[in-house]
């Protein structure tokens, strides 16, 4: 197939993605889910190349875009988790565009890293996985290790007596590490169980991520009565090329370390790479989060078309791989020209769509705005995974709401993948099943 109409299925992939980005709590798997079932049910009408391209377009839009629904309207994903908490205080500064656009820079960013790093992927990146693959389970052990460790006390150490003072910094440590315990164990069960229709098992982890991140906050909206401020469009940014230059490097170094191992995320490499680099300052950390998830979303499924790698990580690859293996290492460099095409599409749209859920915030009351989202969340899940998915989002719901309500860390949500996953690595993930009495 020739590289024009590609390209233009991959434009139209993102162009299509960044209007679904904006409707809060729904992802874009969820979408290129759907139709890949109905390419199927079509006979393959579609042809796999297109369709492939087409996913990327998706991909990349999305990646672009998504931060509008979680610092205008508060309904993160995994990806985005780390936005919100500096996403929210520009919103509430009348500054809700310029943190949005900075996203949309540190995306920008992660492209052009991404493409100055593609001539040297397929070199280096089958040594990388053949050097790295025997150790994977205990490097995900070490990331869980500094998860947990790196969560530190909140309390105001302020307490009457030792015993008080002792229970005052525990209570957000004991919160993390509960919810990253419950997380796992859920994650445990969605593996072993059944509780998603068979059609819609590639949904299995839409029910979860949806209570554990988006309903809580949602919640929380709808309790805290915030007052919208009215949002300043400007002209210029507070940004110098070092800044930028930083967050990005550091963005994309936790975008990196997702994007090739399995499991880890692009909020946990996004987490790894804020500590690495140590750092402060709000418009450096948005900048360099919205460069990790896109080199997290985005890099995850370039690994696919690597010649010599074919490597499939993140749920875009692993659902294309099922029916598509890119063969012409020539579709590699198509890929690349196509992703930096529609970053830069995604980009103008997410400054226009930004200005679009301004006008939205500014007119809508925030608790309508929040109650509206409730109802959308809960109707995703129950249209895409039924009532045993809406029965794991509402568990899910509960244990998402421990870090709300004690002041812990919302990243031991990740539990949920990251504890299964690593123990079935490690060949352990069936013994510890049967301790829990799934198997």
């Amino acid at each position: 197939m020739d590289a024009l109409s590609l390209v233009v299925a991959a434009l139209l992939g993102t162009v299509l993605a960044s209007f679904l980005a904006c409707i809060p709590g729904l992802h874009i798997y969820s979408i290129a889910g759907i139709l890949l079932v109905l390419n199927l049910r079509l006979q393959g009408r579609v042809p796999v190349e297109l369709l492939a391209l087409f996913m990327l377009g998706l991909v990349v839009g999305y990646a672009v875009v998504n931060a509008i629904p979680s610092i205008f309207l508060g309904a993160p994903d995994e990806s985005t988790l780390f936005i919100v908490l500096p996403g929210q205080r520009y919103l509430l500064q009348e500054r809700g565009f310029e943190a949005s656009v900075l996203t949309g820079i540190g995306a920008l960013g992660g492209l052009l890293v991404l493409a100055l790093l593609s001539p040297a992927l397929p070199r280096v990146l089958p040594v990388v996985r053949t050097v790295v693959a025997p150790h994977l389970h205990w490097i995900l052990a070490a990331i869980i290790a500094f998860m947990l460790l790196s969560e530190w006390p909140k309390g105001m150490d302020r307490g009457a007596t030792p015993w008080a003072r002792f229970i005052d910094a525990w209570r957000s440590l004991g919160a993390g590490l509960l919810t990253f315990l419950l997380s796992g164990i859920l994650g445990f069960v969605l593996i072993y169980g059944n509780l998603v229709p068979a059609e819609m098992a590639f949904q299995n982890l839409l029910p979860a991520f949806t209570g554990l991140f988006a309903i809580p906050w949602v919640l929380q909206n709808l309790l805290s009565q915030i007052r919208m401020p009215v949002q300043q469009v400007g002209r210029s940014m507070d940004l110098s090329p070092r800044l930028v230059a930083q967050g990005v490097g550091a963005g994309a170094l936790g975008g990196l370390f997702a994007a090739f191992f399995p499991v880890v995320t692009g909020g946990v490499g996004g987490l790894l790479a804020g500590h690495a680099t140590a750092q402060r300052d709000d418009r450096l950390f948005i900048v360099s989060q919205g460069a990790s998830k896109l080199v997290y979303y985005v890099g995850g499924l370039l690994l696919l078309f690597v010649p010599g790698l074919h490597l499939t990580r993140g749920g875009m690859a692993w659902m294309l791989s099922v029916s598509y293996v890119p063969e012409a290492p020539a579709t590699y460099w198509t890929v690349i020209g196509a992703t930096l095409m529609c970053g830069a599409l995604g980009f103008g749209l997410l400054l226009w769509l930004s200005r679009v859920a301004i006008g939205v915030v500014s007119r809508v009351d925030y608790r309508w705005i929040s109650a509206g989202t409730l109802v959308l969340l809960i109707a995703i899940v129950l249209g895409l995974t039924g009532w045993g998915g809406l029965l794991v989002a509402v568990v899910a719901t509960g244990i998402g709401m421990l870090p709300v309500l004690w002041g812990a860390r919302r990243t031991n949500c990740l539990g949920v993948v990251l504890l299964p996953l690593t123990l079935q690595m490690a060949g352990l993930g069936p013994t510890v099943a049967s301790w829990i009495g799934l198997v």
